[in-house]
């Protein structure tokens, strides 16, 4: 019987059908200043959603923006399964084409969000609507949500966190070229600012050199702080890792600096605490104080990377063995006729969000590649579609019978 219903589902999904509806989405600016940004996006989500007969609401978040949230009701006694992606995306810095007019060539489609990530969002629907279509009755809760903000502070999912929201599984769709992403690291982006006096380069040593402070601390990162972190390594998601974004001090050349700012971005893998590693930068910090009077240096969480209510952007970790991923495992391996891979996601994801504070098993999971994501010939790989709308699909049902 259940072979029925996926025969259906399989005649359901088609390319075409994709291509038009992630065409509608394309379509729809959803960057930085656009007005409501996101919002059109979750309003047409939820009309094709609603045409199909499957409950959705579009639901406020902040300034006018606002998530989807579409469930199919279970018959009860099943697991539920969250498909979740973001609706936002990065500006269209650079293209040369009309960016939400999108266009397939060499067998890829090319425009502003079909990778990152509205062509996993249509993937996901098609699959819920397939689903649905089927007549096949889930035990658990499918859910799908579209949800705001997450190149920017993830307002939407700790929103939707915050409502007491709660899947006993999760996939978040972001670009993995249909490999099973186990894990990925934790991020944070930390500024230092080192303050010295400002004199004459002629009267340098009645001056404070804030470039020199800061050459100080950064010696201190290099021979104590980063052989530490380089040593902690996750058998899936690999090392700790830090990285000198910029540095920026002084005015001219003929002045000693009286300022001077670092930026580092800092990558931790799962198990390791946030509390702990700040502490770290703030230990080197302290101990040069006590020995260099005239060391001045502060530490804070950039304000582009600082989420409100506590959240930070934790790490993400589900265990290789979880139901979740042995179901897409197969699922995939079905779909594609390759073997399956677990591997680690290289960017943040709001999966990261829902497994440390929504407590929510998360993978990551996408049609199309990273690589092209924010870039000026953003593109997805057409063969890439119907795939991973199967994939969702057939691991929803399994996971929630």
């Amino acid at each position: 019987m259940k072979e029925d219903y996926l025969s259906k589902i399989k005649q359901d999904i088609t390319e075409e059908k994709l291509i038009r509806l992630l065409e509608k989405l394309v379509s729809m600016p959803s960057y930085p200043g656009v007005e409501t940004q996101e919002t059109e996006v979750a309003r047409y989500i939820h009309e094709v959603f609603s045409e199909s007969g499957i409950c959705s609401e579009v639901i406020p978040v902040i300034d006018g923006r606002a998530n989807v949230l579409a469930s199919l009701k279970g018959t009860g006694g099943g697991r539920s399964l969250l498909l979740t992606g973001h609706m936002d995306t990065v500006p269209p810095y650079d293209m040369k084409e009309d960016p939400f007019e999108m266009k397939e060539k060499n067998g890829k489609l090319y425009g502003r969000g079909v990778v990152d990530m509205k062509g996993a969002l249509a993937c996901m629907m098609m699959a819920m609507i397939a689903i649905k279509n089927s007549g096949i009755q889930l035990k658990g809760d499918l859910f799908f949500a579209g949800v705001i903000d997450e190149e920017d502070k993830s307002e939407g999912t700790r929103a939707l966190l915050k409502s007491g929201f709660h899947a006993d599984g999760a996939i978040v769709g972001e670009p993995s070229s249909l490999e099973i992403c186990v894990g990925h690291r934790g991020l944070e982006w930390f500024e230092f600012e080192f303050t010295g006096k400002a004199v004459h380069g002629g009267k340098q040593k009645e001056g404070i050199n804030a470039i020199e402070k800061a050459m100080k601390y950064m010696h201190r990162l290099e021979t104590e702080l980063i052989p530490q972190i380089e040593k902690r390594v996750h058998p899936i998601v690999g090392s700790s890792s830090m990285n000198y974004g910029l540095i920026r001090g002084g005015t001219q050349p003929s002045t000693v600096a009286g300022d001077c700012i670092l930026q580092i971005d800092r990558r931790w893998i799962p198990g390791e605490d946030y509390g702990n590693l700040v502490e770290e930068y703030q230990s080197l910090l302290d101990a040069l104080h006590h020995e260099d009077p005239d060391f001045q240096g502060k530490m804070k969480v950039m304000d582009v990377s600082l989420m409100e209510d506590g959240f930070i952007h934790e790490a993400m970790e589900i265990d290789p063995g979880h139901p979740l991923v042995a179901i897409l495992e197969e699922v995939i391996s079905e779909v594609t006729e390759k073997a399956s891979v677990l591997t680690s996601f290289p960017a943040w994801t709001d999966g990261g969000l829902l497994s440390s504070y929504g407590k929510i098993p998360t993978v990551v999971l996408g049609p199309g590649n990273l690589e092209s994501a924010h870039s000026a010939e953003e593109s997805i790989e057409l063969s890439h579609l119907v795939p991973a709308a199967l994939i969702y699909a057939e691991a929803a049902i399994r996971f929630c019978s």
